[in-house]
């Protein structure tokens, strides 16, 4: 979605857009609460938002209830973050992280010599 197009977004879209963002995602259930607004109100934006490619959402359980988790469309992320050089982050999809891997120094080197 474009800039423009988000520009267009009304006071209360925008605000639940801000929130899916900055928690990285949340419970439909809590999204309202945290908006100030009702229920109805708040399952109303988050269709929007998903209609306009802005959130995701899925079904979940989440505290014995059905809901929604809302998160930010792949888009948003900023994979550039974990790129230094041509080299991608040695921690993706590692469960063991090692600090002291040559792998590591060099994707640190990486970034020290592109500024």
């Amino acid at each position: 979605m474009s800039v423009a197009a988000e520009e267009e977004l009304t006071e209360d879209e925008h605000a639940g857009l801000e929130l899916v963002r900055e928690t990285g995602g949340i419970h439909q259930s809590d999204f309202w609460k945290e908006l100030g607004v009702s229920s109805r109100k708040g399952s109303r934006i988050v269709e929007s938002l998903v209609e306009k490619g802005l959130v995701d959402r899925e079904d979940t359980i989440y505290n014995g209830h059905n809901t929604y988790y809302v998160s930010p469309t792949a888009r948003d992320l900023e994979f550039s973050l974990l790129m230094a050089g041509d080299m991608l982050s040695p921690f993706i999809g590692e469960e063991e992280v090692d600090g002291n891997s040559d792998a590591f120094s060099q994707w640190i080197m990486n970034l020290a010599y592109e500024e």
